[in-house]
This record gives structure tokens, C-alpha cells and sequence, in this order.
């Protein structure tokens, strides 16, 4: 199970060929991905964003919303967590706990510093991207 931050789900919607872009596609390939209600609410917003507006082909954004939400497996967390220096990812957190996950892929300092957390790798997308072409 694996859990993707908003900023790496953005960067897959901007920039179709990215390294973002193929971390979402190697996860929904080959493991499950994980969502909630709180991240999926933020996604939303953000990628309706009038200054990502310019950014964003409706295209790719329907793409990537198509690859990841009929694939993921919806979770409501229930174990509170105040562990980011980030308040605002601790979401992230919670939901990779609920989930099982083993991995959570970001793009965010704040949750990179903190790998591994509770067992839980926490990758940038590059370095899911390089572990997943790995054979086995």
C-alpha cells in the first residue's frame, strides 16, 4: 500500500511525462494506493486553483484523476498524529498508518526528513520511480 502527498500528485498532473507522473503509474500497476476523503478534498482544491489554472491541461488533470481515484483504496483514518513539522501533512501520516503503507511518496521536505517514520519509507518520487523498475 503506498500513499502519495498532494505536491507529487500536482506535479503528475502538470507535466505529463514526469517522474511524478510515472511514480502514480508504477503504483497503480503494481501495488495499491491508498487515498481519504481529506487528501482528496485538498487535491481537488488545489488543482482547481486559479494561479495552477494556466499550468494545468484539464486533460491531464482528468487523466490523472482517472488513473488514481477508481484504482485507490479509500481509508478514513482514526489514529490522531502530531508527529510532521508540518501540521498540515500529518494527514499523510495518518493515512499511511490506516492503510498499512509502506511507502509514502512526496515531494514535501517536511515529510522526507522524517524517513523512515514508524517503519513507513518515505521517498521522493525519483527514488519510487528507481525502486519500482528494480526487478522482483
Amino acid at each position: 500500500m503506498i500513499v502519495f502527498d498532494v505536491s507529487t500528485l500536482v506535479g503528475a498532473a502538470i507535466i505529463p511525462h514526469s517522474t511524478p507522473r510515472r511514480a502514480i503509474e508504477y503504483a497503480t500497476m503494481r501495488d495499491l494506493v491508498a487515498l481519504s476523503d481529506a487528501i482528496y478534498a485538498e487535491l481537488v482544491e488545489v488543482l482547481n486553483r486559479p494561479r495552477l489554472a494556466r499550468f494545468i491541461n484539464p486533460t491531464l488533470r482528468d487523466e490523472l484523476l482517472g488513473l488514481l481515484v477508481p484504482r485507490a483504496v479509500w481509508f478514513q483514518p482514526t489514529e490522531k498524529v502530531s508527529e510532521c513539522r508540518d501540521s498540515k501533512d500529518d494527514k499523510y501520516l495518518e493515512l499511511a498508518v490506516a492503510a498499512g503503507a509502506t511507502i509514502i511518496v512526496s515531494s514535501d521536505n517536511d515529510l522526507l526528513v522524517m524517513h523512515p517514520w514508524r517503519g513507513i519509507r518515505i521517498l521522493k518520487p525519483s527514488e519510487f520511480v528507481a525502486l519500482s523498475a528494480l526487478p522482483g
